[in-house]
Formats: structure tokens, sequence, C-alpha cells
């Protein structure tokens, strides 16, 4: 039996362990893959408060370390399924514990496009509120065509030199406050009815492909492009537990709390406004003393 299972290695998940362990708390990590997350890709974070630069890399190891040397039990199984009375069981195990904390993130939705991979955290980002600041005079391109894609254009519009927002359709899905503003910035340039179909560039992208819907060719020279095509919580497995909306994102109420007594969630994998670095290790510590509040009054 344990006091808490934590599924996700992420900032959020790792976060939950730190604060759970100093409780003296009985805690199994569960992680699919490898610790860290998504963060872990990128190349420097510079906006995080107290930490001026940091690679992702670092951030993830940093956190794992002063983690284990609590005595985190942790085990890499893929989790298949949770029950209400916080039954864990994975593709190896079954596991109990008094309550859960759901730290699966989410995971960017991509162009599968070529060198999509190869340019990430060098020209290539999908978090333009993390990677903006980097581009500051310089030539950069969103794509997407709802709300995200918007503030991002909207965002880069004060720190880059020219930004290009394009958009596979005519018209866009966000909110035409957004694009009310876009309009009156003269750095701002609309390319529409077109898709991005490759990436180039040498150690760093140096231009994008693009072809509209008349099948023309267009290169353009950019040092930075910014993915905003949306996210993908990875939620499947939970929907017969806890409420999803209809994006798949987790239902939460009182900050962390899901609608099941008891099973908590924190990172990217729930509804919210911000989906940052600082807001998965804040979902962390508040899903966590949540955990411990539950426990200790029953």
């Amino acid at each position: 039996m344990y006091d808490v299972i934590i599924i996700g290695a992420g900032p959020a998940g790792l976060t939950s362990a730190l604060y759970l362990l100093r409780a003296n708390k009985k805690v199994l990590l569960l992680e699919a893959k490898n610790y860290g997350g998504q963060i872990i890709n990128a190349n420097k974070i510079e906006n995080y408060p107290g930490i001026e630069s940091i690679s992702g890399f670092d951030f993830a190891n940093n956190l794992f370390n002063q983690v284990k040397k609590l005595g985190v039990e942790i085990k890499y199984e893929t989790v298949l399924k949770i029950n209400e009375d916080k039954k864990v069981i994975t593709n190896k195990n079954e596991y109990q514990s008094k309550a859960i904390i759901i730290a699966t993130g989410a995971s960017n939705r991509k162009l599968n496009i070529p060198n999509e991979n190869k340019y990430l955290s060098k020209g290539v980002s999908y978090c333009a509120t993390c990677d903006g600041p980097f581009y500051k005079n310089k030539i950069v391109a969103v794509v997407g065509g709802g709300n995200t894609a918007l503030e991002d254009a909207l965002y880069l519009s004060n720190i880059a030199q020219k930004v290009y927002l394009i958009h596979r359709r005519e018209e866009f899905r966000g909110e035409s406050k957004y694009l009310e503003e876009l309009k009156k910035k003269s750095n701002v340039e609309f390319i529409l009815n077109s898709n991005i179909i490759s990436i180039d560039g040498n150690e760093y992208l140096e231009n994008i492909t693009i072809k509209d819907q008349e099948n023309n060719i267009n290169k353009l020279n950019i040092d930075g492009l910014f993915i905003a095509i949306g996210q993908t919580p990875q939620n499947e497995i939970f929907n017969n537990i806890v409420s999803l909306d209809e994006k798949g994102y987790i239902i939460t109420n009182n900050e962390v709390c899901t609608n099941i007594d008891g099973i908590f969630v924190a990172g990217d994998n729930h509804v919210k406004d911000l989906r940052q670095l600082t807001t998965a290790v804040s979902d962390g510590s508040i899903a966590a003393t949540k955990a411990i509040i539950n426990i200790n009054k029953k």
C-alpha cells in the first residue's frame, strides 16, 4: 500500500514527489519512458524564477536527483488503467494507493514534415513565451489558426523584427479581437491558404518551404518557426474515471482536484489558462498538498 502513486515523471510529477517525500509519505512514481517530460528537450530555460539560464536537460536532471536523494521509488512501467479505489494497473503489475496524482502532461501536435525534429530547439519551437525572447529583432514565423497561434504572433510582434503568420485556411478559428490587433501590426504578414512542406538549414533552421492551394512553392528565410497547432493531453486511459472536456483535458475544481475524491492532477494535462514550467511545478506542489490533506483526514 502506497500513500500516493504519481503517474508521470515530468516537472509536475517530480515536484509532487518532492513535497510528498518531505512530508514522509510513501510514494511510487510511475513513468512510461524517461523522467523529465517535454522540458528535457528545451535548449535553454530563461524564464524560471531564480535561475538565470539552464538547459531543460539539466533542470530535469537536477529535479530528479533532488527527489532521488529523498528515496523516491520509481518504476518505468506503462499505466493501463486506474480505478476509483485508487488501484493502478500497469503493463507489469498492480499497485494500491490511498491517493493518485495524474501528471501525464500533454504532447505538442506536430506538422510531421521533414526536419521538424532535427531543428527542435535549433529554430523550431512549440512555445513562444518560452523561446520568443531568443529571437529579438529576428525574423520568425508562426503556423496555426487558433487562439494560441494568434496570441503567439502578437507576443512575438513585440520582440521580432518580422512575423509571418501562416495558416492553411482563409479564415482563422481564433478570436477576432486578436486578429484585429494583428492587422494593426506593421511587422506582421499573413500567409493564408498555405502549408509548410519542409524545414531546412545547416546547423540551425534557415528557411521553410511553403505551398499554397494552387501548388505554388515559395521559400521564406527565417530564424525561428513557432508551431502552434495545439496539444494532445495524455488522458485517454483515464476517461472512464475522471471527467474530460471536449479536447481531452481533465476537468478540475479547486485547482487540481478531479471529480473523484483522492484523485488529483498536475501539469499540462488539465484545463488551465497557462501551460508553462512554472505552472507545472506549482500544480505539483498543490496536488501533493491536497493529497496529504486528503490522506490525513481519513
